[in-house]
């Protein structure tokens, strides 16, 4: 009968800590994912009310509109430059940084700076980094003869720029997580690899690299699903009438911009439905490969 009530109420200061992340989920993220779906099959009506069901036809405009799928791919193609390139930095770095070295909380300080930033102090930061005209870099490049680049304007290469801000910003907060899964690795295996005549790179792919794994993991889940949200730093760094904007908008941004700018928020939340379906997949099949190569040993 003790044993019952201890139980009981250990189950109740259980429930009651963990209560308050419950329903901030529920609030903040379970709700408003069935209130985006419910929505998207309406047109939204002036000032929010007066809404129309229309069934399936905005998915089926979403899916005629070019705008989409052009969205749709800048959004896979920052991802495919941000997610791999941070992640492999960050990895570089968390192991520089987990070895004695005078200055090592200084290092790992500045490397998270960015992280703790304001976001809009980052892009005008980076815009005036940017400036075609008087920007840092394109003053670099004209000291040794190259002609100033149109960073953020030309639709070749704006992608790419904003990527670079986001891999930047992301560093930091990467190689903290890999510093965590560093410190777990024991010692002793680094000491058997080095007297059985191991160098440092053989240590790092044959040690280090699969003990690592499931910390690896854990960073490309979340970065790929982050960078296939973003929308806060091009929408900061690229303005509506620039030339670049078609080929850097994501789909965040197109739901943002359908949404509250256009007033069409039915429209926009079908856009999020299908974000939030290629999340999921992409999510599902991290799961399932995660089985070949994460070492949980």
């Amino acid at each position: 009968m003790e044993g019952r009530k201890q139980k009981g109420k250990e189950q109740f200061w259980g429930w009651l800590f963990f209560a308050p992340t419950l329903i901030g989920l529920l609030i903040l993220n379970i709700i408003p994912i069935f209130q985006t779906i419910y929505k998207s099959f309406f047109q939204t009506g002036a000032f929010g009310r007066g809404n129309q069901f229309v069934g399936l036809r905005n998915y089926m405009e979403m899916f005629a509109d070019s705008q989409v799928w052009q969205a749709l791919l800048n959004t896979f193609v920052y991802a495919i430059i941000e997610v791999p390139v941070s992640i492999a930095v960050s990895l570089v770095l968390a192991a520089l940084l987990n070895r004695k070295m005078r200055g090592r909380s200084a290092y790992r300080t500045i490397y998270f700076l960015p992280m703790v930033a304001a976001p809009a102090a980052v892009a005008m930061v980076w815009r005036w980094l940017y400036n075609s005209e008087f920007g840092l870099l394109n003053h670099m490049l004209g000291a040794v003869g190259i002609r100033p680049v149109n960073w953020i304007s030309d639709p070749n290469i704006a992608l790419v720029s904003v990527a670079i801000v986001g891999i930047w910003s992301v560093i930091g907060y990467n190689m903290v997580l890999f510093l965590a899964g560093l410190q777990e690795i024991p010692g002793d295996y680094y000491e058997a690899a080095e007297i059985d005549g191991a160098g440092p790179v053989r240590q790092f792919l044959n040690i280090t690299l699969p003990l690592i794994s499931p910390t690896m993991f854990f960073v490309t889940t979340t970065r790929v699903i982050a960078a296939m949200q973003v929308f806060d730093v091009i929408y900061m760094m690229i303005d509506r009438a620039n030339p670049a904007l078609p080929r850097t908008q994501s789909l965040v941004y197109l739901f943002y911009k359908y949404s509250f700018i256009e007033g069409k928020q039915g429209y926009g939340s079908a856009i999020v439905v299908l974000l939030l379906l290629i999340i999921m997949l992409l999510t599902v099949a991290q799961n399932m490969a995660q089985k070949k190569w994460v070492n949980y040993n």
